[in-house]
């Protein structure tokens, strides 16, 4: 785990550890919006408009104004259209293909990506021992999810699945970067989130209409309940504290998050949906926590 930083109001063991939780509990509370009768596209659009509300809201009860310079808009714009829109539309349709599994594993790839772009745009480094602890943390959630891995072949659109998935990487790493372009100007950051995930909101609900689904709502109370916990905590609450972490420690720290969450979630699967672990899957999820914590300990 990161060290106990405590520059800021929250040290960073928390800014780490809190999206772990959060979003590791998403991959089960999004079963319930799956449920519904209402398209995946459509739900999506729904989350980011209130978090884009929540995040308005928030940012003026802070005191920080929501204006940015027309500059900031366009990055929020893009931001919004890649990241919030495009990137969780292709895991949605990935995993019609292939399993979520491999989708879990494909994204801790994003560790590397950042590192990678977070190199060329501003020079900043990784050790290698961080590159071969990611590597290793990687193989545990391989290692976990094999049983998966191993059947996509039979799967006649696997190579679809795939080339989605790794779309949705590529797009979360672009669109991840345009946040911390525009908070590295000075930008606050609750604001650009706002405006970044209204405007991915837009497009989504706009899909939605072109598609022809209209714009359509389950008032249920599960379907309300857990796109509210999905837009207030997997959201609002988790991506302010990931983009926290990605300004003190570096966007392939940052990235690590996403290693740890499939972990995690699993065991609530255990706990909520009767998943059995495997030996196999006990041996990856140890060599990846093993490995998240060589990768996180502070340099001596």
């Amino acid at each position: 785990m990161p060290g106990a930083q405590t520059s800021g109001r929250l040290p960073t063991w928390f800014l780490f550890l809190a999206p772990v939780a959060i979003w590791a509990s998403t991959w089960h509370v999004i079963l319930y919006q799956l449920a519904s009768t209402v398209p995946a596209l459509t739900s999506v659009g729904w989350r980011f408009l209130i978090s884009a509300v929540m995040l308005a809201a928030f940012a003026r009860w802070q005191g920080l104004s929501l204006r940015m310079p027309r500059y900031a808009h366009g990055y929020a714009l893009a931001t919004g259209v890649i990241q919030y829109a495009g990137n969780y539309w292709c895991v949605y349709e990935a995993e019609r293909f292939i399993p979520s599994g491999l989708v879990a594993v494909l994204f801790c790839l994003l560790v590397f990506m950042n590192a990678g772009v977070a190199w060329m745009l501003w020079r900043q480094s990784v050790s290698r021992r961080f590159i071969g602890a990611s590597s290793g943390a990687v193989l545990g959630v391989a290692l976990i999810f094999w049983p998966e891995i191993a059947a996509t072949g039979a799967r006649p659109h696997a190579a679809l699945g795939l080339g989605l998935s790794f779309a949705a990487v590529v797009l979360a790493c672009i669109g991840g970067f345009f946040t911390l372009v525009l908070t590295r100007r000075g930008l606050p950051l609750v604001p650009v989130l706002a405006w970044s995930m209204g405007y991915g909101a837009a497009f989504l609900l706009a899909m939605s209409v072109g598609m022809g689904h209209g714009l359509p709502f389950d008032g249920g109370w599960t379907y309300v309940a857990s796109l509210v916990y999905l837009a207030a905590f997997g959201s609002v609450v988790a991506f302010t504290l990931y983009y926290q972490l990605a300004q003190r420690r570096g966007a392939a720290q940052a990235a690590l998050v996403g290693v740890l969450v499939p972990v995690i979630a699993l065991m609530v699967s255990a706990a909520l949906e009767g998943w059995q672990a495997t030996p196999l899957a006990v041996g990856g999820m140890g060599l990846c926590l093993v490995s998240l914590f060589v990768a996180t300990r502070p340099k001596m």
